[in-house]
């Protein structure tokens, strides 16, 4: 009886430790249960904030992503502290701060655009294409950037200021790839007077003296030395030190400036079509009406010198112009002529100095060709002078060293329109202008400049000859 109450009081106390280890485990099922479906609702809400944020970042690169209900983004920021740099928890290393971007460089060509049409672009007064035409940037021609509007940008070049579509400049580094191609290095004189020599050292020849301000082409670029192209066959080399380095670009062409340039190439031409005619014609001996009494032919020679001789007779004593060798009674060396025409009375003939210089300058701007004696499609620089002189009745012969020797030596101070102004390359006359009064030439002077204007001094002179009267 005992033993099966004591039975009882175990088989209860087992049932009721067995309820209470049930009732635990049910507990801790529901909880954990209750836990991983909380945590599982966040992470995917979380995934899809994340989802939503980085679909607007990849769309904007820069885009801030920031969580929803950020109590650090509400709450105040602590006195002293930066509210926008990041918040770090106890113990956290604080990240290192962004270091700031290195500035990208800039090219001194970012204010600089290169024309890369095929041809030209237009430069329009507004930016658009229905705007009005102001001119032209031909390829290779550079302008200076104003502003940017756009697809397209304002533009100064010349005397033309418009826009341009952007498409068609070169702009920054884009344009220093350009400069060797369309760009021309200029040496300008930055001394009162420079050596030209005829090597890099200073124990070698002068081949001639350039004056201070005056501009070059450099051909040849040296640690210390540039070599720079004078005129026509005179090319030397010069210090570094006293030339400011430069590079030059064609220009815009404005509508009216286009017209001009037409104009007078048309008048040039016309004018090289009556020297043609009148070449064609017998040489007729004109009078003149000079004190010297010379004579001279009108028409013209084609310059070769040998080819025939005019007889001038004078009553004090005048001598006698030979097509073939001559030589004059002055002591200048430069009066030695290896062929052509020579005088020591004086003019060749008679006329107006302005007349002859102005004549010149219509051809400015026409190339130059060594050997040619073309006005419009390209001369030399004896050439130019025998072929401007032939249309006023005067011949002269065809070489610059041959012309150095007719007509009468004056002083290069007293020189005055339509007369003859020579440089030499080592005592050798080598190069030849037409003085157009104020202290200024026109000439052929080289490849790159054509036929242009100079001072009277640009180089050293050598001689100054006369042969009109008048």
């Amino acid at each position: 009886m005992r033993r099966g109450r004591i039975l009882k009081i175990f088989l209860g106390a087992g049932i009721c430790l067995t309820a209470g280890i049930m009732v635990n485990h049910i507990t801790s099922m529901t909880t954990t249960m209750c836990t991983e479906k909380e945590l599982a609702g966040m992470s995917y809400t979380l995934q899809q904030y994340v989802d939503t944020q980085s679909a607007g970042a990849a769309s904007d690169p820069e885009a801030i992503v920031a969580f929803p209900d950020d109590p650090a983004q509400n709450a105040p920021a602590a006195p002293g502290t930066d509210p926008n740099a990041p918040a770090v928890s106890d113990g956290a290393v604080a990240p290192e701060p962004t270091p700031s971007a290195t500035p990208k460089p800039k090219s001194e060509y970012d204010k600089i655009g290169i024309s890369v049409a095929a041809d030209y672009v237009n430069v329009r007064k507004k930016p658009n294409t229905d705007s009005k035409v102001l001119g032209k940037l031909y390829r290779g021609s550079a302008a200076t950037i104003r502003e940017k509007t756009g697809d397209w940008v304002k533009i100064k070049s010349g005397q033309v200021e418009g826009y341009i579509k952007s498409d068609y400049l070169a702009i920054g580094f884009s344009a220093e790839k350009l400069v060797d191609k369309f760009g021309t290095k200029i040496a300008t004189v930055n001394t009162e007077t420079l050596k030209v020599r005829e090597a890099k050292n200073t124990e070698c020849a002068v081949l001639t003296l350039v004056s201070g301000e005056e501009s070059f082409e450099v051909l040849r670029e040296d640690k210390e030395w540039v070599k720079i192209m004078v005129d026509g066959d005179t090319k030397g080399f010069v210090s570094k030190e006293y030339v400011d380095l430069s590079v030059k670009f064609k220009k815009a062409v404005s509508i009216e400036e286009e017209r001009e340039e037409a104009r007078k190439k048309a008048a040039a031409a016309a004018a090289a079509a009556r020297e043609d005619m009148a070449q064609q014609q017998p040489s007729q001996p004109s009078s003149n009406s000079g004190s010297s009494g010379n004579s001279s032919n009108s028409g013209g020679s084609k310059g070769n010198s040998g080819g025939g001789s005019s007889s001038n007779k004078s009553g004090g004593g005048g001598s006698s112009m030979k097509g073939s060798a001559g030589k004059s009674n002055h002591s200048d060396p430069s009066d030695k002529s290896s062929g052509g025409n020579s005088s020591s009375s004086g003019a060749l003939g008679s006329g107006d100095g302005s007349a002859i210089a102005s004549y010149a300058l219509q051809f400015v701007g026409n190339p130059y060709v060594y050997g040619g004696s073309s006005l419009t499609h390209g001369t030399d620089c004896s050439g130019f002078s025998q072929a401007v002189f032939r249309k006023f009745g005067i011949n002269l012969p065809r070489t610059s060293s041959e012309q150095s020797g007719v007509g009468k030596k004056i002083s290069v101070s007293s020189a005055r329109a339509g007369d003859l102004i020579f440089y030499a390359r080592n005592g050798h006359v080598n190069h030849v202008a037409i003085c157009i009064g104020g202290g200024r030439v026109v000439h052929a002077s080289n490849p790159t400049t054509g036929i242009t204007t100079s001072n009277i001094g640009y180089r050293t002179p050598y001689c100054a000859r006369r042969v009109i009267s008048g």
